[in-house]
């Protein structure tokens, strides 16, 4: 339990540090794809083959009978743990932003 939250917070705080950021294009992208040239050489022709299908009769119903079922008691204490805090500055924001 203690990790699985340490590990929600971490991700949390890594998704507030990227909303954050100051990004700025720094150069053009370029994508050049190639070509490909397709030809038919037969014309097509399909035919799905039929079926005659005689589904079975299914009658779902319910009927009551005793089982034995375990109950179990929650009960919750109070407990000290450390949770991470996050604080996050955007980079526009930073006083060393300059200082790149």
């Amino acid at each position: 339990m203690r990790k699985t939250s340490f590990v929600l917070a971490a991700v949390a705080a890594a998704s507030f540090a990227l909303v954050g950021c100051d990004v700025q294009k720094t150069q053009e992208g370029n994508v050049t794809t190639p070509k490909f040239d397709v030809s038919k050489t037969q014309e097509g022709n399909v035919t799905l083959p039929k079926y005659d299908v005689d589904a079975p009769k299914v009658d779902v119903t319910t009927e009551k009978k005793e089982v034995d079922v375990p109950k179990v008691g929650v009960y919750v204490e109070k407990e000290t743990i450390a949770i991470p805090k996050v604080d996050v500055t955007p980079a526009k924001d930073r006083d060393d932003a300059a200082k790149k």
